[in-house]
């Protein structure tokens, strides 16, 4: 099934001025979160624990907090690009797993704050027990800032 795709919240500007993010050390996971908890752009200083009381239930692929999602942070002629390095999220489809998936919060887990960096639409409900989840990262990377 095909998946919306990646929102940055606007805050994530502030937090690169703010030095919040060391993406070449910094643990990013992505939770997995209820439509109950439904994220904006502009939501004001998004982190972890703004979505956490609607995440999924763990259980078949899934654990509390989220999945760790490996990244790079890339500069090349101006153009700075978080990556995944793991590539493509799959989850298998698994009997014990979540029925009601909306979003995806990518956010960091080492900041003390757990600063979310953005979000996916997971055009749900999705449900792991109906089948597998993937999420697809775009090709060109998680999302790229532009120096002009």
């Amino acid at each position: 099934m095909a998946r919306g795709d990646f929102i940055v919240f606007e805050e994530f500007a502030d937090q690169l001025g703010k030095e919040m993010h060391n993406f070449s050390s910094d643990v990013i996971k992505l939770a997995i979160v209820t439509s109950t908890a439904a994220p904006a752009a502009g939501d004001t200083t998004p982190t972890y624990s703004d979505y956490s009381a609607n995440e999924v239930s763990a259980g078949g692929g899934y654990t509390t907090t989220g999945i760790t999602v490996p990244v790079t942070w890339v500069d090349t002629a101006g153009v700075a690009k978080l990556d995944d390095n793991a590539g493509d999220i799959a989850l298998a489809q698994n009997g014990s797993g979540f029925t009601n998936a909306a979003y995806g919060i990518l956010y960091n887990s080492t900041e003390a704050t757990g600063a979310a960096i953005g979000f996916i639409d997971l055009v749900g409900p999705v449900s792991e027990v109906a089948g597998p989840v993937n999420i697809n990262w775009h090709t060109s990377g998680i999302l790229t800032v532009t120096v002009n």
